[in-house]
């Protein structure tokens, strides 16, 4: 016969209180109406007794499932960003609760029936996620809740959005080149998306601290993709005059390039340094060489919008508009070295 669970009323015993007592301990009441003695000694009991609270008892207590629903553009179904979802998950968990996703895959009519069927099954909050940074004409449903934007923003400032510092990272990055001594650097820089106009913003801000004007820039559209960065690469690395560093719009771009300098005899880094940026999971640090990179960090994006909502659902932040700027790290590999004597001045 299966042993007998342990239960609340026996928890008070043990601890020597009432039963109402180890209910507010257990349930996040105490402070204020049991003393920090008892609080132990009920903690105690309940972890010898291996009693846990009933959750669907406590969910009806305090009205709450212990779930956040996450609404993503097509993070799931893509390769890319996958990490801010399990930052976001792995946050949750540790605060007692657990994410329903539900994801778009880019089809803007699905946002409101996405929104509404988190909502019927009574999450405690939302979290609206993008793959790629960008504005978001923010669903009426998501301000009728505890709600945050991850990696997208909203315009208008209604609800508190966490998105990576774009500006800062490019700089960063045409920081160590220009550390290197690289002067003649150029930038294949993404189109048709919010993060491509920061990063040119980072690089130029670069360029010019170091005395190098808008006549010593080289941006370059290309987009994001591998057979663009290839293409680009190509166009630069054959014109007079080559560039000695390369910075990307992305790591596919980069490595696109690192496939053009390979087919061309273009020794990396020996003759050209290339930065990537994003660190995709599973390329930037396998490729050859192992690419210098910009990091976002996706994870911490994730883990930042759960703990607010989480927050506010216990009275500990209010829905803050604005932007909460996440740092990203510049992640130094084999792909970048000192200019080469030929490319100096």
């Amino acid at each position: 016969m299966a042993a007998r669970k342990a239960t609340a009323l026996d928890v008070a015993k043990l601890a020597g209180v009432s039963r109402s007592a180890v209910s507010m301990v257990l349930n996040g009441n105490a402070n204020g109406n049991v003393s920090k003695e008892g609080q132990d000694r009920i903690r105690i009991a309940a972890k010898e007794l291996n009693y846990l609270p009933n959750p669907v008892a406590v969910s009806l207590r305090n009205q709450r499932t212990s779930t956040l629903g996450i609404i993503t553009d097509e993070i799931v179904t893509s390769p890319f960003a996958g990490r801010l979802v399990s930052g976001a998950s792995n946050a949750a968990i540790a605060r007692g609760h657990m994410v329903l996703v539900i994801d778009t895959e880019r089809i803007p009519e699905r946002d409101k029936l996405a929104i509404e069927s988190l909502q019927h099954r009574r999450v405690d909050g939302l979290i609206y996620a993008t793959g790629g940074l960008r504005s978001l004409t923010v669903p009426q449903q998501l301000l009728t809740q505890p709600a945050a934007l991850a990696n997208c923003f909203d315009p208008l400032n209604q609800l508190m959005s966490v998105v990576p510092s774009e500006v800062e990272g490019s700089r960063s990055a045409a920081e160590l080149l220009l550390r290197l001594g690289h002067r003649r650097i150029a930038l294949l820089g993404g189109d048709d998306d919010d993060a491509a106009p920061l990063r040119e913003q980072g690089y130029r801000e670069a360029m010019e601290a170091a005395g190098l004007a808008r006549e010593k820039q080289r941006v370059v559209v290309t987009g994001w993709d591998i057979a663009q960065g290839y293409r680009a690469a190509e166009a630069v690395l054959t014109a007079p005059d080559r560039p000695t560093a390369i910075l990307c719009a992305n790591d596919r771009v980069a490595t696109g390039v690192l496939l053009f300098a390979a087919a061309a005899g273009i020794k990396v880094p020996e003759e050209l340094s290339v930065i990537g940026y994003d660190d995709q999971q599973y390329v930037a640090a396998n490729l050859v060489p192992a690419l210098t990179t910009v990091a976002l960090p996706h994870a911490e994006i994730g883990a930042l919008a759960v703990n607010h909502v989480l927050d506010e659902l216990d009275g500990r932040a209010f829905s803050t508009p604005g932007q909460v700027l996440v740092h990203c790290p510049l992640i130094e590999r084999a792909s970048t070295g000192p200019v080469p004597r030929s490319g100096i001045g």
